[in-house]
């Protein structure tokens, strides 16, 4: 039967963990001479409705490394649910390619493809979610502090789908997440309501501000996103009138456990949501973060695609 990756909540912890523990593995042994060609002959059909630069270049290296290759795709090209339907797009890659990444707007895009793929389908980002990233998030948190239990996750700024995710994977985990938005810019309530119940279960605590002050309080982690997002273009001027309280600069950084490291999915936009001083001061694990989003992505398609 074939495994999909669309969401962290399709996943017990240990499951998560256990794609942690993997890609750890794996960065290990790419840095020890190379990776083992698990995924030779292999092909990935990568769906970019919305263009990355970490997606992109983690998902096709990933597969090279693994062996195996991937397969870029443009809006251009597909059309995804315009020119073609999502049904027929999946079942025509399900034939030629062994594996199907998307990143698209509209989460039900993702699920789509699920549905109707005979292959994995990995959600490379939509709307709603963004596990991959998480996934690589939590990597990092891993090598600094070795354990998620009890740790204080704050994020501040727009309430949007790496939130979510983050959210989600804290809850699912055991550790605290903490969020500081402006009104208006929540998360949607079905997410906090899910988070919520599984938080009974792990021990998790959620916490919601709209003071970013009072959410990095004892924080070991703080974490940003850029307050426009792709699709959001319109709501530039708007948000840029609302968010500036939360920016993460030297003097909200101060006020968070001394050791707190930071991080930012990317791209930054410097000296808005968060300041050169903290992308590339002592607290910043902005680089380390995205590199392992290569690692992780190693640990899904190694999870999902191998014989």
């Amino acid at each position: 039967m074939k495994k999909d990756f669309l969401d962290l909540t399709d996943f017990t912890a240990e499951e998560l963990l256990a794609f942690l523990d993997l890609a750890a593995e794996l960065k290990k042994e790419h840095f020890a001479g190379g990776n083992e060609p698990v995924l030779k002959g292999k092909n990935l059909a990568m769906i970019f409705q919305k263009p990355s630069l970490r997606t992109r270049v983690s998902f096709e290296v990933a597969m090279r490394h693994l062996g195996g290759d991937a397969l870029y795709l443009s809006p251009n090209e597909i059309g995804l649910g315009q020119r073609e339907s999502v049904a027929d797009v999946a079942r025509v890659l399900s034939g030629m390619v062994e594996g199907i990444m998307a990143r698209v707007f509209g989460h039900e895009l993702v699920v789509g493809l699920a549905e109707w793929a005979s292959v994995p389908v990995i959600n490379g980002l939509s709307d709603a979610s963004h596990p991959c990233q998480a996934m690589a998030d939590f990597l990092t948190i891993k090598e600094k502090f070795g354990s998620f239990d009890g740790l204080n996750l704050a994020y501040v700024g727009d309430g949007n789908n790496v939130s979510v995710s983050l959210m989600r994977m804290s809850a699912i985990l055991g550790t605290n997440f903490i969020i500081a938005n402006p009104e208006g810019y929540d998360m949607e309530d079905k997410y906090i309501d899910e988070c919520k119940a599984i938080a009974e279960k792990t021990g998790s605590k959620l916490s919601f501000y709209r003071d970013p002050h009072e959410a990095v309080k004892g924080a070991n982690v703080i974490y940003t996103d850029t307050w426009i997002s792709m699709g959001q273009e319109e709501e530039a001027a708007k948000r840029k009138a609302v968010f500036p309280p939360y920016q993460v600069n030297e003097q909200l950084v101060s006020e968070a456990d001394p050791d707190v490291m930071v991080l930012h999915c990317l791209p930054a936009y410097r000296g808005i949501e968060i300041t050169d001083e903290v992308c590339d001061g002592p607290n910043s694990w902005l680089f380390p973060q995205a590199h392992n989003r290569l690692h992780a992505q190693k640990a899904i398609l190694y999870t999902l695609m191998k014989d």
